[in-house]
């Protein structure tokens, strides 16, 4: 019998029907899902009629991370401590210069900061634990000597890494490679209590954008990161400290973008909260004419949105002020006061 999957057609009127239901404890509802599976969709089901279990997943509110509560839409600040960032490589990697750009980012709006002393663009070189380690600890360290009190994600693959960032001072990793690069990493997350991100991507940096293949994208990312999921909880990990990314840009095509991007509600259905990184992405320039990477806020902001109107909780952009204004009119227009 093949595996069936329930994407939530996503909703945000004022007006709920009475039989509606919340999705993940946010700001969006939905009557209806559509039930997909890999022989193709199977048409709609009212949200009333879904089994219990899938019901639970999709409505639960979900946990708070590392402080911050996912009852309205919440921004990562992108910080990248390397030289070699396909957006913005060399302009952070000094402590100073990045706690400069930290606190920045914090004052207009960014809930929390990710620190990433690795460049994860399609054909990086890859970085030594050492070399990672000094690019990121002493500006997380700088961060909490300073008297910041915000959230910061450290960005890597790395136990080494991470247990350094944490030592310092970060509150989260996010780990491209969903535990998959370092075996270390997930019994590191377990034993520490930090929450992770678990990401999607098909192949390592080097590789990733060479040809990407899929059978049907939205479902094989989708069982990736429940194979993921389960993985991380046979390690100690418990599922509400974790979020989940569909990894858009790494190893998928323009094409396999947009499907994943219109089919995002789906990735409700894992229990977590949900985080997209669109920013700046070469697509977002092919797509909307900027061929400039910085050129690219206006296009991630439409992203941004376009995954808000789908509950997406968390939201990773390089450009926070633009991105933070944006999305408190999409609020106050949207939801009002509803949250």
């Amino acid at each position: 019998m093949d595996k069936l999957y329930y994407r939530p057609i996503v909703q945000t009127d004022a007006l709920r029907p009475k039989d509606a239901r919340v999705l993940a404890g946010g700001w969006g509802w939905f009557a209806s899902v559509e039930v997909l599976s890999r022989a193709g969709s199977r048409g709609e089901m009212a949200a009333h009629d879904l089994p219990a279990p899938i019901a639970a997943r999709l409505t639960a509110p979900r946990a708070p991370l590392a402080g911050l509560v996912f009852d309205r839409p919440r921004i990562m600040g992108i910080l990248n401590v390397t030289p070699d960032s396909f957006s913005d490589g060399g302009r952070f990697n000094t402590p100073q210069r990045a706690l400069a750009q930290a606190m920045a980012m914090a004052a207009a709006g960014a809930d929390v900061l990710d620190i990433g002393g690795e460049s994860t663009r399609p054909g990086a070189a890859f970085v030594a634990d050492a070399d990672e380690i000094a690019r990121t600890a002493p500006v997380i360290s700088a961060l909490r000597a300073g008297g910041f009190t915000g959230a910061i994600s450290v960005d890597t693959r790395k136990a080494a890494v991470a247990r350094a960032a944490l030592a310092a001072g970060a509150d989260l990793v996010n780990d491209v490679s969903a535990l998959g690069h370092d075996a270390r990493m997930a019994t590191l997350i377990a034993q520490s209590g930090a929450p992770v991100c678990l990401m999607h991507a098909q192949g390592t940096p080097q590789t990733m954008q060479l040809a990407p293949r899929y059978d049907n994208v939205l479902l094989d990312v989708y069982d990736y990161l429940e194979a993921r999921l389960t993985l991380a909880e046979t390690a100690g990990i418990v599922r509400n400290r974790i979020l989940v990314d569909p990894g858009i840009g790494f190893g998928k095509t323009e094409a396999h973008n947009l499907t994943l991007l219109r089919g995002l509600s789906l990735f409700h259905g894992l229990g977590c909260a949900v985080l997209l990184g669109v920013s700046r992405k070469r697509f977002i320039g092919s797509i909307g004419g900027a061929e400039v990477a910085e050129d690219r806020a206006p296009g991630t902001l439409a992203l941004t949105l376009a995954g808000l109107s789908q509950g997406v909780q968390m939201h990773r952009v390089h450009d926070v002020a633009e991105v933070a204004q944006g999305v408190r009119l999409w609020q106050a227009v949207t939801i009002g006061d509803r949250v």
